[in-house]
C-alpha cells in the first residue's frame, strides 16, 4: 500500500485503540441509546483520525514513515497506559514530571500489566507497519497523493468539528483539561512545550529576592543560635492524617508530642515539580507564575544572605532549582543496607550525619530534608515490616491488582513511617537544646488519590484536581526555648492552626520564626505573626 494510506490506517487505530478516556470523558452523562450520543461519538473519532493525520502528513515521507509511525504507536501506547490506569492528564506539567524522574522512579512506575498492554497496542502494531509493503510512485503522484491528505485531513477535520460545533466547543470550554486525554496529541503537545521550556538560555540569571535581608535587632541579645529544621513530606494528604481526626491514628508519635497540627492546609500544585519550587517562593499560588518562581530565589537563598547556614539534604529527586547555588546532600542512592536497597531508601537515612552538621555549624543553621514520604505506586516500599500494621497491604506497583482497602492500608502505613521519622527528628532537636534554640516544620508537597473516582496518584491539572491531591498536612514543634527567646506565644498559636493556610504563607512564616527583616517578607502571610510579643 501507500505510505499515505498506511498513515491513515494507523491513525483510525490511534483514534480507535488509545483514546478511551477522551471519548469516555467527552461522552460522559450523555444517554448510551440515543442517536444524538451515537452521531456524536462518531464524529469524534473522525475528529481524532483526521487530526493525527494531519499531523503526521506535515513530516511524511517514504523513507521516514515506518519509524515514524512506529514511535507515534509506543509512544501513544504507553501515554494510554498511564491516562487509563492513574487517570491522569499528559499536560506540560505531568510530562515535565516524567522529564524530571530519576531512575528509581521510574523503575517502579514500569510492570508486567504495562509490558502486556505494549505488546498488544505497541509491539503488534508496528510489527504490521514494518510488515506492510510501501508502493513505490513518481515524485508527481507522490507530491499529489501528500497534498491530497494533507488538505483531505485538514478537511475532514474541520468538517467533523462544524457537525457538532455547539457540544464540542462547549465541552472544551467547560472542561479544558480533556484536550490532555487526546492520545498521542497530547504527549507531541506536552512533551513539545516542556523542551522548548528546559532548552531556554541555561545561563539565565536568577531573579534577587530579599537582597535587603538580615537579622533583626532582638538577635544581638541571644546567647545561642538557632536550628531550624524544615521537613518536605511526599504525597501525605490531609485525609488520612491522624491528627486531623482520620479514622485511624496513623500519627500516633506526634499525637504524643507537643505540636501544632494545621488541619487545613492547601498546597500550591499536584506534583512535587509545581509545588516545590513554588512552596519555597515569595510568589506562590496566589500570583502564581511558573517562569517567574523558577527563575527567582528561594526563601532559603534570603535565608543565607541573612546570614544563615543553610543545608538541603535529599531522599527523592533533587530540591528542582530551590537550592541552587547551596549546600545539597543527595542520599537516596546511599549504600545502608538496613535503610536502602535498589536505588532507594528509607527516609531515616535523612536523620544520618544530621547530628555532624549540627556539631560543626558555627553559627543558625537551617535544614530541609526533603523526604520519599508515600510517594506512590510502590507505597508498600515505604516503611520496614515494624510498621504494616494495617493488613492487608497493597504490596505490588500494579494498584489496580489491589482492592482499594489494600491500597489504604499500604499508604496509611507509610504514613505511620513518616510520623515516626518526623518524631524522631523532633527528638534529635530536642536532644541539641544545650546548643540551639530549636524548631521544626513538616508540610507535604502535595496529596494523592487513592482510587476516589476511578483517580491514582496526582498531577491532575490544579484547576479540576480533586480535595485528596490538594490538601495537605502540615505539623510545627517549637521548643520551649525558642518560643521563650523567639517570642512565640504557643497557645495562640494553637488557637490560630484551625484557620486555612497554603503553601504560600510557608516563605513569610519562616522569615518571621526566624525573626529575618526583609521587604520581600509580607506579614499578612505569616502564620504565627500575631503570636509573637
Amino acid at each position: 500500500m501507500s505510505p499515505e494510506l498506511l498513515a491513515v490506517i494507523v491513525a483510525i487505530f490511534l483514534a480507535v485503540a488509545d483514546n478511551r478516556a477522551f471519548l469516555s470523558a467527552a461522552l460522559s452523562g450523555r444517554p448510551a441509546g440515543a442517536l444524538s450520543t451515537w452521531g456524536f461519538a462518531a464524529a469524534l473519532l473522525v475528529m481524532l483520525t483526521a487530526l493525527h493525520t494531519l499531523l503526521m502528513a506535515l513530516v511524511l515521507s517514504r523513507w521516514l514513515v515506518r519509524p515514524l509511525l512506529s514511535l507515534l504507536i509506543t509512544l501513544a501506547a504507553i501515554a494510554s497506559y498511564y491516562v487509563q490506569k492513574f487517570g491522569v492528564y499528559l499536560d506540560p506539567t505531568m510530562v515535565r514530571n516524567v522529564v524530571h524522574t530519576d531512575f528509581a522512579e521510574a523503575r517502579e512506575l514500569l510492570s508486567l500489566d504495562l509490558l502486556q498492554h505494549l505488546v498488544l497496542y505497541a509491539v503488534l502494531p508496528v510489527f504490521v507497519v514494518w510488515w506492510v509493503e510501501l508502493n513505490r510512485a513518481s515524485w508527481r503522484h507522490v507530491l499529489l497523493s501528500r497534498l491530497a491528505l494533507l488538505f483531505g485531513s485538514a478537511a475532514l477535520l474541520v468538517l467533523s468539528l462544524l457537525l457538532v460545533y455547539q457540544d464540542f466547543s462547549a465541552l472544551m470550554r467547560n472542561h479544558k483539561e480533556m484536550r490532555y486525554l487526546i492520545t498521542p496529541a497530547n504527549a507531541i503537545y506536552s512533551f513539545g512545550r516542556t523542551i522548548a521550556a528546559d532548552n531556554r538560555p541555561a545561563n539565565r540569571a536568577r531573579v534577587p529576592v530579599g537582597t535587603d535581608a538580615h537579622l533583626a535587632a532582638g538577635w544581638a541579645d541571644r546567647s545561642r543560635p538557632a536550628l531550624f529544621v524544615v521537613m518536605v513530606g511526599e504525597t501525605a494528604r490531609a485525609a488520612n492524617w491522624g491528627l486531623n481526626g482520620y479514622q485511624r491514628q496513623t500519627t500516633p508519635e506526634l499525637a504524643a508530642l507537643d505540636v501544632v497540627n494545621f488541619p487545613d492546609v492547601r498546597a500550591c500544585g499536584t506534583n512535587t515539580e509545581t509545588s516545590l519550587p513554588c512552596m519555597f517562593s515569595a510568589v506562590g499560588r496566589r500570583d502564581y507564575d511558573e517562569d517567574r518562581i523558577r527563575h527567582s530565589d528561594s526563601l532559603l537563598h534570603v535565608l543565607a544572605r541573612a546570614g544563615f547556614d543553610v543545608v538541603w539534604r535529599d531522599n527523592q529527586s533533587g530540591c528542582k532549582g530551590v537550592c541552587a547555588g547551596l549546600p545539597e546532600q543527595r542520599l537516596e542512592g546511599s549504600d545502608v543496607p538496613d535503610l536502602c536497597s535498589g536505588g532507594r531508601c528509607l527516609d531515616r537515612i535523612l536523620l544520618r550525619g544530621l547530628d555532624s552538621i549540627a556539631r560543626d555549624a558555627k553559627g543558625n543553621l537551617v535544614v530541609i530534608l526533603h523526604m520519599l514520604g508515600n510517594h506512590g505506586p510502590a507505597y508498600f516500599k515505604r516503611y520496614d515490616e515494624a510498621f504494616k500494621r494495617f493488613t492487608p497491604a497493597c504490596e505490588t506497583e500494579e494498584l489496580h491488582k489491589c482492592s482499594r482497602a489494600q491500597v489504604v492500608n499500604a499508604y496509611d502505613n507509610a504514613l505511620l513511617y513518616t510520623d515516626h521519622v518526623v518524631a524522631e527528628t523532633i527528638a534529635f532537636l530536642k536532644a541539641q537544646s544545650g546548643k540551639f534554640d530549636t524548631g521544626l516544620i513538616y508540610v507535604s508537597d502535595h496529596g494523592e488519590s487513592l482510587g476516589e473516582n476511578g483517580l491514582y496518584l496526582h498531577g491532575i491539572p490544579y484547576a479540576i484536581a480533586p480535595s485528596e491531591q490538594t490538601r495537605i498536612p502540615m505539623v510545627w514543634w517549637l521548643s520551649s526555648s525558642f518560643e521563650k527567646n523567639f517570642g512565640i506565644d504557643g497557645k495562640c498559636l494553637k488557637d490560630i492552626a484551625a484557620k486555612p493556610v497554603s503553601h504560600d504563607n510557608l516563605f513569610h512564616s519562616v522569615l518571621g520564626l526566624l525573626q529575618v527583616q526583609t521587604s520581600a517578607y509580607e506579614r499578612t502571610l505569616d502564620v504565627s505573626a500575631g503570636c509573637r510579643r
